[in-house]
């Protein structure tokens, strides 16, 4: 299985919607606390699903099990512990959520995205979720578009 991850700040609609088109991907996750802020352009909620219905006849699926809390949020985007304290932080949440046995396999298959905010994967915990999953679930490759 596959699981790929996506971010859609800077990148423009085209980027964003031709490199899902172009993985085949049919169904994103979206894994942010804070789906309908007015910062995300075309990456809101109900924008977003109809884009993606429309653009690659894909579906939208919003997990919140796989976001921060709001106080990890916070603390993370209001500089007051730094990716290095955030990290391990997050993985445990992840763990102590036990995400592998609450989410489906099946939730990545056909071939699905997790999406959050950040343009790359390095400081963000669409990476942290996917590797943890690929752990827990063994036979994963992530693939960060």
């Amino acid at each position: 299985m596959e699981i790929c991850t996506i971010g859609f700040t800077r990148k423009s609609a085209a980027e964003f919607f031709g490199r899902l088109k172009d993985a085949g991907v049919v169904r994103l996750v979206d894994i942010r606390l804070h789906n309908v802020s007015q910062f995300a352009g075309f990456a809101k909620r109900d924008d977003l699903a109809y884009f993606l219905r429309e653009i690659c006849a894909a579906e939208y699926v919003h997990e919140p099990l796989l976001a921060p809390t709001e106080e990890l949020l916070g603390d993370y985007r209001g500089r007051r512990i730094s990716w290095a304290e955030y990290e391990p932080r997050f993985k445990a949440l992840i763990a102590e959520r036990q995400i592998e046995a609450a989410i489906p396999r099946g939730l990545f298959e056909p071939r699905s995205v997790l999406l959050c905010s950040e343009a790359t994967p390095e400081r963000c915990h669409r990476r942290l979720v996917a590797e943890h999953l690929a752990e827990k679930w063994g036979d994963v490759t992530i693939r960060h578009l």
